[in-house]
Formats: structure tokens, sequence, C-alpha cells
């Protein structure tokens, strides 16, 4: 059997023989308990957690296959701190092992169950957003033709002597129903079609995106390219990653530029944008149970996400800007998960982080 490959799982395993002792680890379990496998082999299993009396009792049984599949609470030892665990341990039989036994902490259930809510939540609402949308759409194409024929009108009138300012009205009132009109379109238009997959190497997503940035916002702020050349190519969408990455740096970009930035510049320093790219070793994505992934990370030195703004970032219409439209972050983690990631970040005044992680075996 290959246990190199139980190394790219995002959870803790031991292979446990006929007595109950470690005769492997993966690289999650030396993450978990902080010490090597080659420490935690030879080790009784039950040494590796607080006392239980449950455990104790039930775990040669469980050994010999007696109860199936085991699930229990525990609480495991670590040098840094104990830590609560879920266990599942399954018997093997004719394996060179008695059985398997996996450790989940609950933050890493929390965080499947959060984002697992959040894709539920987000495709409710965009559901909903649609079906409002064409109700809205309907009479703005009204308003938008009702305000044409009437500057058609008033150009007639312009040219017997009538007042040609008059015509700035009709021109808002068709320059904003169109500006609406695009909206709208963005808010029902499919976003589902399939992945067009190539393989590539993800710094030419960071080089595009960088160029854009550059050129959206001269040199407003300094951009730092901090990429990690071990990263292996990938097969992705490269067009619908670009806009994902351009997402985010946009936003980076806009917090650096704008309000409160340019009035606490001094306080974080000369404003700064980071495009960072590293490999990820034991994480847990909703759609994926290996460990491995890509990490594009935009990083900035602006004042950081309002508070009021963090629990609803990525929902679509969701903004701190007075001209923004909420949809540029919406669509960006829309594309993440059709690529079986996620975006998620961290932000502090003085620093924020929006981190892209694409699983491995997309590559």
């Amino acid at each position: 059997m290959d246990l190199a490959a139980y190394d790219v799982l995002s959870t803790a395993v031991l292979m446990l023989g006929e007595q109950g002792a470690v005769a492997h680890a993966n690289a999650a379990a030396e993450e978990l308990f902080g010490v090597s496998r080659k420490v935690l082999q030879g080790v009784l299993a039950q040494d590796l957690f607080e006392p239980d009396e449950v455990l104790q009792n039930r775990l040669p049984g469980a050994l010999r296959g007696e109860y199936g599949t085991l699930h229990y609470a525990l609480i495991a030892r670590r040098r840094t701190g104990d830590v609560p665990v879920n266990m599942t341990l399954l018997p093997l039989a004719g394996a060179p092992w008695a059985a398997v036994l996996e450790l989940r902490t609950p933050e890493r259930e929390q965080l499947l169950d959060r984002h697992h809510a959040m894709t539920r939540e987000r495709e409710s609402q965009r559901s909903l957003l649609r079906n409002l949308a064409h109700e809205i759409k309907n009479p703005l194409g009204g308003i938008r033709g009702a305000a044409q024929l009437l500057d058609g009108e008033l150009a007639s009138l312009e040219r017997t002597g009538g007042d040609p300012s008059l015509r700035d009205y009709t021109r808002v009132i068709v320059a904003e129903t169109g500006r609406l009109s695009a909206l709208i379109d963005r808010l029902i238009a499919p976003q589902g079609e399939a992945l067009q997959l190539s393989t590539f190497n993800i710094h030419e997503v960071c080089e595009r995106v960088y160029t854009l940035v550059r050129s959206e916002f001269a040199d407003r702020f300094e951009i730092v390219r901090d990429y990690d050349s071990s990263v292996p190519d990938v097969s992705g969408d490269f067009q619908r990653l670009v806009q994902t990455l351009l997402n985010m740096a946009r936003n980076a970009g806009q917090a650096l530029t704008e309000g409160r930035r340019s009035e606490a510049g001094r306080e974080y320093g000369e404003p700064r944008l980071t495009l960072r790219t590293r490999i990820g070793h034991c994480l847990y994505l909703p759609h994926s149970h290996g460990g491995l992934a890509v990490i594009l990370s935009v990083i900035d030195n602006g004042p950081g996400v309002p508070e009021s703004l963090k629990e609803t970032i990525f929902h679509p219409l969701a903004t701190g800007r007075p001209q923004g439209t909420g949809l540029g972050l919406n669509l960006a983690q829309e594309y993440a998960q059709q690529h079986g990631g996620l975006i998620e970040f961290e932000s502090r005044p003085g620093h924020t982080e929006f981190r892209l992680i694409l699983p491995m075996e997309m590559s």
C-alpha cells in the first residue's frame, strides 16, 4: 500500500496494529500531535488521549471488529495544549494493520459546515435576485424607451428654438437606466457553464492580473510579486481564474486608493498590494478530500474590511463603496467554487489578505 497517499489528506490518520500501537501516521497526524511520525510509531493509541474509561474498554473489541465503525469524542494530548477531536476507528480485515484511526478537530468540521451553508445561502440569494431582476427589467426597459422618445422630441424642439438644456435630463435617464440594465444582466447571467479547462502555470494568471491592475491604478501604490516557483502547473479555466484574481486585486486596490486609506495612509505606511502564491498543506476544502492546495493571496495594507461587512462580503450587492456594485467578490467566490476551491479572508487595519484556495487534484 502506498502510504504516501495518506499525506495529502487533511485529517489525521493513524494505522494501528493488533495491540493498538501506532504503526504509521500521516503528515496531518504529525501536525495534530506536534511530533514526528517516528515518535508516534509504537505508541499505544489510548496514550495519545486524555484517560478515557470507555475508550480503554472498547478499543480491544473495536480492533477486532466487534463494533463495526466506532465513533467517539476524545481529548488529544499534544505539547502545545490539548485539543478536542472526533475519532473514527475502522477495523481492517485482511490488511497489514488491524484498524485505521481518523481524527478530526471540531474546527475543521465547523469550517466544512460553514462553507456548505455559505454555498446554499449564495445559491438561494442568487435565485431570489434573478427572479427580482426579471421583474425589474421589463419596466426599466419601458422607462428607457420612453426617455429615448422624449429625447427625440426635445431634439426636434431644440431645432425650432427650444431649450437645449432639457435634453440633459433625458440623457441622464437613458444613461442611468442603461447602467441599471447592465447591472441586472450581470445578476441574471448564468455562471454555471462548463469550465473551459486547460493546463497552465498559475503565475501566468498572476502576471495577467498584475499587468491589468498596474494599468488601472498606475503608480498609486506599490505592487509586490511574491511567487513560489515550486507551484506546479494547474488545470482550470484560465479566463475565469484571471477574473477571480482580478476582482480580488481590484477590491484591494480600491481599498488602498479610496476613502479611509487616503486619510490614514501614514498610519499603515506606504500603500502596497502583494500578489503571493504558495502550496498549502493539510487544507480542508468543501469538495476535496486531499490536503494539498495552491493558494493565491492578495494582500494590502489598507484600512481593512469594515466589521459590518465581514459576514456578508461575498453576498451579491454587498459593498462598502458608494459606487460599488457588490458583485465582484460574489462572482469571484462562485468561480472559485466551480473549481472546487474557495476564497477566504482575514482582515484588520493595516493588513487584509484574501486567499484563493484551489485543490491540487485539479492539477
